[in-house]
């Protein structure tokens, strides 16, 4: 499967990107709902990721979407224990799952299993992730059809937790995947693979600040994978790079803010 042409959406700054991707999330929501239920959707964790779900919190907009139909999964998870605050779920709670309350059932909230006396590697946490991620799957996939799949990306071009050169890059026939040795602490993770990335509808990476200008731009010039990472992930009906200017100032041919390449 050839990947589809990105667009690239430029913004000024972080602030901006957030508060933006916030109400592109919003709509995105609102326009899936209109046509099909429930919604599934994958979030990100990361600076911008999360000011990204502050935004939808403060948004009156968040009223708009039918939250008992929204189905939230993560791309990858520290594995810590349950309530760590470095914990992408954690953080989540704490910008937006718990400012919405009832509107949002527990149910709907698929957190990655955390550390604890039953789940004491990632392969384990790994293995019932995929089983959750499986019962809402139809037709035999082994994932959810995604409708929107969110990313961050390190300076070093990785994203969930595929990193460059990492022998989690290669897993395959797999949804998950158990990430040991992480370059980035801590250094016990879980992440969904590319195939189960690849599933989704829409990928959007989100990426902000001049340290991420180099990635952006090797992995816009479909560097290898195994090299950047953020080349590899893409939807199957569209693959946005949601970026601040400061971002996309090594990549070539980008417009300026606000316009789409």
């Amino acid at each position: 499967m050839s990947a589809p042409a990105r667009e690239v959406v430029v913004h000024p700054d972080a602030n901006v990107l957030a508060a933006a991707t916030a109400a592109r999330l919003l709509t995105h929501l609102v326009d899936t709902q209109s046509h099909r239920a429930p919604v599934h959707a994958v979030l990100t964790g990361g600076t911008v990721g999360i000011a990204t779900l502050a935004a939808v919190a403060a948004s009156p907009a968040r009223d708009a979407v039918d939250w008992s139909q929204v189905h939230l999964w993560w791309g990858d998870e520290r594995f810590l224990p349950d309530g760590d605050p470095d914990r992408n779920e954690t953080q989540a709670r704490g910008a937006l799952l718990t400012a919405l309350g009832e509107a949002l059932p527990s149910a709907n909230v698929h957190a990655v299993p955390a550390l604890g006396p039953d789940v004491p590697t990632p392969e384990v946490a790994a293995e019932r992730y995929a089983s959750e991620l499986a019962s809402f799957a139809t037709d035999g996939a082994e994932v959810p059809t995604f409708d929107v799949l969110m990313l961050g990306m390190g300076p070093d071009g990785h994203v969930a937790s595929l990193f460059p050169g990492h022998v989690a890059l290669g897993a395959s026939g797999v949804a998950t995947v158990g990430v040991h040795g992480s370059p980035k602490p801590p250094p016990l993770r879980v992440s969904l693979t590319f195939e189960a990335l690849r599933a989704a509808r829409q990928v959007w990476v989100v990426a902000a600040g001049a340290e991420k200008a180099d990635a952006v731009a090797s992995a816009l010039a479909d560097a290898p994978v195994s090299l950047t990472p953020a080349a590899g992930a893409y939807g199957t009906e569209r693959t946005l790079w949601l970026v601040d200017a400061a971002a996309v100032s090594e990549a070539p041919a980008v417009p300026g803010p606000s316009q789409a390449h």
